[in-house]
Parts: C-alpha cells; sequence; structure tokens
C-alpha cells in the first residue's frame, strides 16, 4: 500500500486547493478572534480581577467593532473560496504521511535490528493522549487557549520526556533501601561526551554504559553503542539508551549526600538533549501560564531539575518507601522503573507495574493523539514530534461531503507519531455522528507497522488502531456501533495487509493494541451498553476488572476544566501530587454523573463513585498474534506532563512480546 505523502494527487489541485483556502482563512481568523474575544479562560478571569491596570475589557470594546468589519468586509472572498474549496474535497487524500528527512537524525531501520539482538522478545511503549487542539474560540470553552503556542508546548513536552535515558534500579535486599538524592543524581547524570562504564563508589555502581540519545539524533548512534559495548554488554532485551543501577544489600549501600557529592563532582549538569534545546526556546506573546514553569517542574523543557517523587521511589516490602524527605534536587530527567528481589505490590494480585508519572514514559515508541482539529497547530506539532519520531501521519481525515453523510468541515483530529516504520495506513469515518461532532470527520486510524525481523528475515509487524468516538452524552447506541464498525474495519484492514499465509507465514505479528479516546467510562450506569460491549470480550484492558469495575489503583482521565490554571494542579509535579490522594481528585478530576446530582459541579459532587470517569482507554488483544508468543503488559502509567494544556490525562502503557527463545 502507498502511503501518501501529499493530500492531492498532483500539483495543480494542491496549488488552487490552497488558493481557495487562502480566501477562506482571513474570514475564519476574523470569525475565531471575534468569538474568543467573549469566552473568557478562568485564568483571564482571575487576571482581571487581581490586576487593575488588565484593560481585557477595554481591548474588547476596541477590538470587537474592527474584527466585525473586517470579517463583513472578507465574506465575499470566503464565498468564492469555499465554491472553490468545497469540490476539491473529493479528490482529497484522507491523511498525510510524513517522515523525517534529516538523515543525520534517522534511526527507524537500526531499531529493526534490535528484535535480532534481544532474541528472546522485546518490550514496546504505547502512549495515547486527548490534547484539545481546536480552533480557539472553540477550545475555550473547554477553558484552554492560545491553541498554537499549546500545540508547540505540547510536542516539547512529550519529546523531553520520550528522550530521557532510562533508568532501572535493581535491589538486591530488601531490607536497606537508603538512597540519597545526591547520590542518585551524580550516578544518573553523565558527563557530555563520555560514554564509557563508570563505577560509583561504596556498593552502588552502573552495569552497564548509559547512552543518550537526546532529540533522538541518529548521527552518533552507530559510535556510542560501539563505545558502549567496549566499556559493558547491555543485558540481553534492553535499549541502548538505558543505565542499570544495582544497589546491593551491604552496610555501606546508603552514600551520605556530602560523600555522594565527593564521588561525583559534578554539580549542576544537564543533558546534551536539553542544551540542544537552548536555541528554540520562545516566549511568543500571549503564553499560556502553564508555559512559565517555576524551578523543579518536571515538565518543562526548560527546567534542569525533575520531581524528586517522581524519581526516587522504590517498591519494596507490601508497600512504597518514599525519598520525598531529601532535601538535595535531582539534577537529571530520569525514567526509573522500580525491581525488587523480592517483588511485592499494594496490589497484590497485579502483575506490572502503574503509577503516575510527571512525564512520559522514555523510550516511547507509539503515540496516538486526539483532537487535533486545527491544522497550524497540527503543523507545529508535527515540527516539535519530529525530534523524536521518525514517522508521523497527520491531518487525518475527510472534508465536505465525501464518502459521508453529513458535511464535514473539521478533520478528525487524529495523529500518529512512530519510531518504527509505517508499511501501511487506512482511515475510516463513522457515519452516523449526531449533533456538532458530525461536522468533524471522527472516524479510527489503522496502521500496520513493522518492529523487526527474525534470524530468518521474517518481518515482524504490529497492528496499532486510533480512535474518537462520539462525544455526546446519552448517545450511547451511536457509540456502540461505532465500536461495531471499528472492529469490522480492523478486521478488513488485517486481512486486506496481511502477506501471510498459515503454512508459509513471511510477517509475525507481535501486537494489536486499540486506543483513544470512547467517551465513556467504566464505572457511569449511563454506559452500561458500550462497558458490556463485545470489544472488551476481544481486547484487555488493564484498567479494568469487568463492565462497571475499575481496578483500585485505576484514575479517571477526564479532568475538571474550571481547575486547570489552580496553583495545586498547573504544573506537572502538582498535578501528580493532586492525582495520588484520594481526596485530591475529588476536587480535580470529573467523577461519573448521576441521576442524583447535577452534572453541571462534575468533579465536586458530594458523593462521588469510582475515580474518576477514565474515558482514554489502552487495549491489547492476544488473538491473532503468533502463537508462540505471549503479550503481557509490562507498564501503565496516567501521566501528568500536560498540566495545563488540556483537559485530559494521558495514558500510556508498555507490553511485553516475550518470544520464549531464552538462551541456554
Amino acid at each position: 500500500m502507498v502511503l501518501y505523502t501529499s493530500p492531492f494527487p498532483n500539483s495543480f489541485l494542491s496549488v488552487l486547493h490552497s488558493f481557495s483556502w487562502g480566501l477562506i482563512f482571513p474570514c475564519y481568523w476574523f470569525a475565531d478572534r471575534l468569538v474568543a474575544s467573549f469566552v473568557p479562560t478562568t485564568y483571564e478571569k482571575r487576571q482581571r480581577a487581581d490586576d487593575p491596570c488588565y484593560f481585557q475589557a477595554l481591548c474588547i470594546i476596541i477590538t470587537t467593532p474592527i474584527y466585525l468589519a473586517l470579517l463583513v468586509a472578507s465574506l465575499p472572498f470566503a464565498l468564492i473560496g469555499f465554491l472553490l474549496w468545497s469540490p476539491l474535497q473529493s479528490a482529497r487524500r484522507p491523511y498525510i504521511y510524513s517522515r523525517l528527512e534529516d538523515k543525520s537524525q534517522v534511526n527507524g531501520a537500526t531499531l529493526l535490528t534490535e528484535w535480532k539482538a534481544t532474541g528472546n522478545g522485546k518490550s514496546f511503549c504505547f502512549g495515547s493522549a486527548n490534547v484539545c487542539l481546536l480552533p480557539d474560540s472553540l477550545a475555550r470553552f473547554n477553558n484552554v487557549f492560545n491553541t498554537q503556542a499549546r500545540a508547540r508546548e505540547i510536542g516539547r513536552r512529550i519529546r523531553n520526556g520520550a528522550s530521557r535515558p532510562q533508568i532501572k534500579i535493581y535491589i538486591d535486599s530488601p531490607t536497606n533501601t537508603s538512597i540519597s538524592a545526591a547520590s542518585f543524581s551524580s550516578l544518573v547524570s553523565p558527563q557530555v561526551g563520555d560514554s564509557t562504564n563508570r563505577a560509583v563508589n561504596v556498593g552502588i555502581k552502573r552495569t552497564s554504559s548509559m547512552e543518550y540519545k537526546g532529540d533522538n539524533s541518529g548521527s552518533n548512534n552507530s559510535e556510542d553503542s560501539r563505545d558502549a559495548k567496549a566499556g559493558g554488554e547491555l543485558n540481553e532485551g534492553e535499549d541502548n539508551n538505558t543505565c542499570i543501577v544495582r544497589i546491593s544489600g551491604e552496610d555501606n549501600s546508603h552514600i551520605s549526600d556530602p560523600e555522594a557529592e565527593a564521588i561525583s563532582g559534578q554539580g549542576n549538569i544537564s543533558s546534551p538533549a536539553e542544551h540542544s534545546l537552548e536555541g528554540e526556546r520562545e516566549s511568543p506573546k500571549g503564553q499560556i501560564p502553564n508555559h512559565k514553569q517555576k524551578e523543579g517542574d518536571s515538565g518543562s523543557l526548560d527546567s534542569y531539575t525533575a520531581s524528586r517523587e517522581s524519581l526516587v521511589k522504590v517498591r519494596i516490602g507490601d508497600g512504597t518507601v518514599d525519598q520525598s524527605n531529601i532535601n538535595n534536587k535531582l539534577l537529571y530527567k530520569a525514567s526509573v522503573m522500580k525491581k525488587t528481589s523480592v517483588r511485592k505490590k499494594k496490589h497484590m494480585d497485579e502483575i506490572f507495574d502503574h503509577e503516575i508519572s510527571a512525564f512520559f514514559p522514555a523510550n516511547l515508541d507509539f503515540l496516538c493523539l486526539q483532537e487535533v482539529f486545527d491544522k497550524r497547530a497540527a503543523e507545529k506539532l508535527k515540527q516539535q514530534l519530529h525530534h523524536y519520531f521518525e514517522y508521523i501521519l497527520y491531518d487525518v481525515g475527510v472534508y465536505g461531503c465525501h464518502g459521508c453523510c453529513s458535511f464535514k468541515f473539521v478533520n478528525s483530529g487524529l495523529l500518529f507519531a512512530s519510531r518504527y516504520p509505517v508499511m501501511d495506513a487506512a482511515y475510516h469515518c463513522y457515519p452516523n455522528g449526531k449533533g456538532t461532532d458530525s461536522l468533524a470527520s471522527k472516524g479510527a486510524l489503522f496502521l500496520k507497522v513493522q518492529v523487526g525481523n527474525t534470524p530468518q528475515d521474517q518481518r515482524i509487524v504490529g497492528y496499532i488502531s486510533c480512535t474518537h468516538l462520539q462525544a455526546l452524552a446519552g448517545d450511547t447506541t451511536v457509540r456502540c456501533e461505532q465500536l461495531d464498525l471499528l472492529q469490522d474495519w480492523l478486521a478488513d484492514f488485517r486481512k486486506s495487509t496481511s502477506s501471510s499465509s498459515t503454512a508459509n507465514p513471511e510477517e509475525l505479528v507481535a501486537f494489536d493494541v486499540i486506543c483513544g479516546d470512547l467517551n465513556f467510562d467504566n464505572c457511569s450506569s449511563e454506559d452500561k451498553l458500550e462497558q458490556q460491549h463485545s470489544l472488551f470480550t476481544r481486547y484487555k484492558d488493564p484498567c479494568r476488572l469487568g463492565p462497571g469495575e475499575e481496578k483500585p489503583w485505576a484514575i479517571g482521565t477526564l479532568l475538571d476544566p474550571e481547575g486547570l490554571y489552580d496553583e495545586e494542579v498547573c504544573t506537572p509535579d502538582n498535578l501528580q501530587k493532586v492525582l495520588e490522594s484520594e481526596e485530591g481528585r475529588k476536587g480535580y478530576v470529573v467523577y461519573p454523573t448521576s441521576k442524583n446530582h447535577c452534572s453541571s459541579q462534575k468533579g465536586r459532587k458530594t458523593s462521588l463513585k469510582g475515580s474518576g470517569r477514565r474515558i482514554d482507554y489502552m487495549l491489547y488483544t492476544e488473538e491473532g498474534v503468533y502463537l508462540e508468543w505471549k503479550v503481557e503488559v509490562e507498564e501503565f502509567n496516567f501521566i501528568t506532563q500536560l498540566a495545563g494544556l488540556t483537559d485530559h490525562l494521558p495514558v500510556a502503557m508498555r507490553l511485553m512480546v516475550s518470544t520464549g527463545e531464552e538462551d541456554s
């Protein structure tokens, strides 16, 4: 299947489309600005109340007649442009495929060889987020604004979190787990240009070198990997930019802060990636408040510190030891995977790690975004994501009366990014949208990616589906029909793109994942039909015990828009701390609706059910996967790194595909 790199089959149609949109855009922009002037966010309301010199009302009085006059003047041109634009949509392709052209940063082909190197399997990390990148006037109804600046910042935060090195801590003895902030920061803060193994004294040492790829730059991958192998062989199955830390059970395994500072002598050291970003930092006018991060904010690209609570947590015994009382700041952003020799969890029946994290997972492989409706914002987001992801599909959807029963004014809002090569892609529009949702071409994007090769040169592939269902409350029948279509379309896509037969398999399927905003939760009584849908018999939800019953650690992903700019939750670290508390969640997470309560109160009801409305899903299945392989969830995260930028919590899931080919 050919991937479409341009929206139209020839340059003439592309030029004609650009000309028609150029006639429409002034009218669209003036209308957007005019409406946005009368829909203030809570942040702007507070500024107006706190600052006596805030002249927003005066600005509205002055600009409103200007915008209105220009809007009326641009209407004739917009009408002509619309008459040209509308028929062109019948020839428009359903998505735009973008591949990173900077050869120095390309490493998709290198990733394919990792499967052969690991031998016994590999893990893959998936992320999903609703980013609310609507035209500014519409975004304000969700209490977010400045869509263009938010798109740029969202992209920066995602690639900042995903490009961090992954730190794995192994504790040999559960009886001695003390590790100071200074010793840990000196342990994980690499000297720039030093890719060889270095030992840290007194019982704590690195067992492999750390290779930090920064913004996924591939220029030094081969050289650094050779240096790493020379210094110490990586554990089988580990990524190249993984640092493994072993903490022995000896009495001297605790390093005091002064001792660690004397040993490391590193002081404040920032990562190479952060240095490379300094030239890109901007302060555009109208910058939204969440872009100005305080020192220690783990979500900010300009920050050189990270949340201690996010980094130094180890699980021992029957609970969690939190090193939050350490006063020294950690000097490096890192992802910590907690493992102990005697592994016990708060929820004893759970077999995988789960947490609320201030960062996107390190080594994020696939990203599915929803509500990227604004075209200009999509371009800005794509530019930022391309610093980490090599392959991106954006502007997904149809416009006009192309294949759907109603006229579509905006696309589906779906965006997909991948570190692995995309082999095939297909999009389908849901034909049964109702109300305002019928104006958007909401649908499903299906992708086939290549993730490796076997020693016999068989392709190893995976399937990913990204979707966004009907949003209006009460439309349960519509959503169930859309879930039926989703399953049918996915089955057709797998059948049409498969080049294998049972007798002679040319491809081996490693995983099949569905992610997106499904707009129903697993607790609301109004969503019973969706909760019992057949999709959940074929696909597994890591957060769900059964219809209407969530796992104890699962939390809601829909935030109360009214509280987005509260100081308690406006940064990733603060939001993380609030969500870790059951009482804190009640103030900022939207809970399942009840007939006994007013729906406008959302997250601030007196009687609440569950842990909030979890409407963003990550599902996986073992059906259709190569029979000799096993797929298991290794980690599930609720992510706060986009605090203040959207009214949804991103989610991430790491799957381990085990082949069972253990080395003797």
